[in-house]
């Protein structure tokens, strides 16, 4: 959507044939998220194996990790844009340490870009002008929601047979905010022909959208009962490495609705190299015995080394999810691995 805005503001489709114009979309797109791709990967390997000198390095590695995409695909002339995307999504689903405290700053990093988008669409746009943008705003809105967006969901999710219930709030949970605002500053930029006006509708759809659409998700979400209030909460495992011990920290919060709540130490059968080293319960810290039983809210400390870490996590995601049949089910590990 970037290119495509990008192209016909710049005005290069008027100068070159159209399938010179398709190679050049294309080449960007592959070579954005191979080279997002390539940062996310090679970028995750080195913080696994990294001991940087302070916990709150991290956060900004990995920021730092998505700049380098971003500069890399400026580089190569592809889509820096997509390269961030792909890069963002490897490293977001790695297992990289103090993983919770990098999602916690790239989310309030992320709070602060919106805040600062709004206020740039608050800057660029004059109340006195507002009055001509109402009714286009509104009806370019209600095409969005009553055609476009439907007729987009179910030619892109019926093929993954989501129910109707599921395609309808998809159809209603449009994006909003962010993307709209920087697409609309690049025709503004460009200084192209009616891209005034063009901003004070997307000002317009923005309000709309969000004061309409954002506070009526819940309530829709309910009505189509499309949530799941039963299910249990991820299991959160932060890692810290111990470099000079060939070892790695997990701290565990067992949440609500785990199935860890009841299960005894030793049935959760840690691999060998890998042991519960201290349960917090009600704010009161003990050195566990094999026999001592987890429950709801527990934190835990589990000294594992490197060369099972990733299997020692794996164990704890089991028997969160299906409790003492995580022995039979660690057997098929594609039953339950997502």
């Amino acid at each position: 959507m970037v290119l495509l805005v990008v192209l016909l503001s710049t005005g290069a489709v008027q100068h070159q044939p159209w399938w010179q114009q398709g190679l050049l979309v294309g080449y960007e797109l592959l070579a954005g998220a191979a080279l997002g791709l390539a940062v996310g990967f090679v970028g995750a390997w080195a913080l696994r194996r990294a001991a940087l000198p302070a916990a709150g390095l991290y956060p900004l590695a990995a920021v730092g990790l998505t700049v380098l995409a971003f500069a890399a695909g400026t580089l190569a002339h592809a889509s820096g844009f997509l390269a961030v995307y792909t890069a963002g999504v490897v490293l977001g689903n790695a297992r990289l340490p103090h993983r919770y405290a990098i999602l916690g700053f790239a989310d309030g990093l992320a709070w602060l870009a919106q805040i600062g988008l709004f206020v740039l669409l608050g800057l660029l746009v004059s109340p006195s002008r507002l009055g001509t943008a109402v009714l286009p705003g509104l009806i370019i809105g209600a095409a969005l929601v009553l055609l476009a967006r439907p007729i987009s969901v179910i030619l892109s999710v019926t093929p993954f047979r989501l129910r109707w219930r599921e395609q309808a709030f998809l159809s209603w949970a449009g994006l909003r905010g962010a993307v709209p605002i920087v697409l609309a500053t690049i025709p503004l930029s460009e200084g192209v022909p009616g891209a005034r006006f063009l901003f004070d509708v997307v000002f317009v759809l923005v309000v709309v959208f969000t004061l309409v659409q954002g506070s009526t998700l819940p309530p829709l979400a309910r009505w189509l009962r499309v949530t799941d209030l039963g299910q249990a909460t991820e299991l959160l495992v932060e890692s810290a490495p111990l470099e000079r011990m060939r070892a790695d920290l997990l701290r565990v919060e067992v949440p609500p609705g785990s199935r860890l709540n009841g299960v005894y130490l030793d049935e959760l059968r840690l691999p060998l190299g890998a042991a519960v080293t201290l349960v917090l319960r009600d704010g009161n810290g003990f050195v566990p015995e094999m026999k001592t039983r987890l429950r709801h809210g527990d934190s835990l400390l589990i000294v594992t080394t490197v060369e099972v870490r990733d299997a020692a996590e794996d164990r704890l995601h089991a028997v969160s999810r299906y409790g003492r049949l995580a022995r039979w089910r660690m057997q098929r590990p594609s039953a339950w691995r997502s």
